[in-house]
This record gives structure tokens, C-alpha cells and sequence, in this order.
């Protein structure tokens, strides 16, 4: 057997157990008993629990049609602005999913960075590969038709604030009386997306049309001007 279909045999029965028993009662020994392996060879292709994870994930973010059919787009202003609107999305509907296992990730990464942070470290390198460089790409092409100002330090940063921002926002919905209440799940939607397109650099003009308004112009030029 190649190692790589070694690998997704591996990945397949992982995906069985942390379906089955969640992934504090899953172990490296019952995921090498279910790929039918010695969990010796387990720990070849996958040197830990967590890495056994973060590639699942991983896994099922590719999968996922909506967001490579996003990430293939050319970068622009709209490109950039649908990303963020995307993470946006994601993050708010967290708390309602019905099996609550998108729940249960962000816990365990939340978990992750009180702990010894590797499942955090490894996750968050996943989501680099696949989404910085489009959102860089995208962020560089709005700053150069003069929707953004330029970035002064690494751009990929305002991907992380943005993305951290938001971490913090769903993890006030997980329990079962929200530990804040933003009002309605609508309103909260646009104030976290102009939040966030303002933080990255971009321009009310620029946000306007994706939020359906119309840009306050007075409070644009005079911005622009300072």
C-alpha cells in the first residue's frame, strides 16, 4: 500500500472514531485499531492526536464547495470583502448548528490555548494555507484600486485580528444564556462586517455596496482628509 492511501485509510477510520466517541474519547490506539494498523505506523504518517484533527478539518474546509469556489476567484475588493463576510457567517451560526460539533471545535481550541496550544498551533497553520494568501492577494489588489489604505506591518495580521474577533463573538453565543446579548442575529451580522472591513483598511465607499447602504460621504471625506 502507498503511503499516501496508507494515509487516507488512516484519516477515514480517524474520522469514524472522532464521529463515534468525539475527540477527548478518541485515542491514537483506537484510530490504529479501526485503520487496522499498529499504532507505531500511526504515528508515521500523524505524530500526534491533534495533527489527526487538524488535517480532518482541514480536510472538510476543502471539501467544502462554497469556499474553494471563493478562494478561486480573482482577488479584488469584492473578493476580499466576501471572505470576511463568509467568516462572519461561519462563526455566527457556530451556537445554532444542531449536533453542536462546530461547537465543540471551537471549545477545544479555545482549550488548545490554555493548554499547550498545539491543536491550536496546527489548526491555525491549516487555515493559513488555505485562506492567507487569497486574502492577501485580495487585500493588495483593494489598497491598489484605493479602496484600502496599505497595510503598515504584515497584512496576513489583519486576516488574524479578523479571525480572532470573531472567535471571541461566537464563543460569547456557546452557552446556553449567551454570556453577552448583541441584539438581533441580522443587525450583528452587518456591525461585525463593517467592524471588520474598517479594520482590515477599507474605505466606506467601498463597503457601502456590499452592505447595502449608502456610504455616510461627509464622514468619508472627512476621514480621507485626516
Amino acid at each position: 500500500m502507498t503511503s499516501d492511501l496508507r494515509r487516507q485509510l488512516i484519516l477515514s477510520a480517524a474520522k469514524r472514531c472522532f464521529a463515534r466517541h468525539g475527540y477527548t474519547g478518541t485515542t491514537t490506539k483506537s484510530v490504529a485499531a479501526a485503520a487496522a494498523i499498529s499504532e507505531a505506523l500511526l504515528f508515521k504518517h500523524f505524530p500526534s492526536k491533534a495533527a489527526l484533527y487538524a488535517e480532518i478539518l482541514s480536510d472538510e474546509c476543502e471539501a467544502d464547495p462554497a469556499l474553494m469556489e471563493l478562494l478561486e476567484r480573482e482577488p479584488s475588493t469584492v473578493t476580499l470583502v466576501e471572505l470576511i463576510r463568509g467568516m462572519v457567517q461561519h462563526f455566527l451560526h457556530i451556537a445554532d448548528g444542531p449536533d453542536q460539533e462546530e461547537a465543540q471545535r471551537l471549545r477545544l481550541t479555545a482549550t488548545s490555548q490554555l493548554d499547550d496550544g498545539e491543536f491550536a498551533r496546527l489548526l491555525y497553520a491549516k487555515v493559513e494555507k488555505l485562506i492567507g494568501a487569497a486574502f492577501v492577494a485580495s487585500h493588495e489588489r483593494a489598497v491598489a484600486a484605493g479602496d484600502a489604505r496599505p497595510c503598515t506591518g504584515d497584512p496576513l495580521n489583519l486576516f488574524w485580528f479578523a479571525h480572532h474577533s470573531l472567535v471571541m463573538a461566537a464563543l460569547t453565543r456557546l452557552p446556553a444564556t449567551p454570556c453577552l446579548d448583541y441584539g438581533k442575529a441580522s443587525d450583528l451580522e452587518r456591525q461585525l462586517c463593517e467592524f471588520l472591513l474598517r479594520g482590515i483598511g477599507l474605505n466606506d465607499a467601498a463597503i457601502a455596496p456590499h452592505l447595502g447602504r449608502a456610504p455616510d460621504l461627509g464622514k468619508t471625506a472627512s476621514a480621507e482628509s485626516a
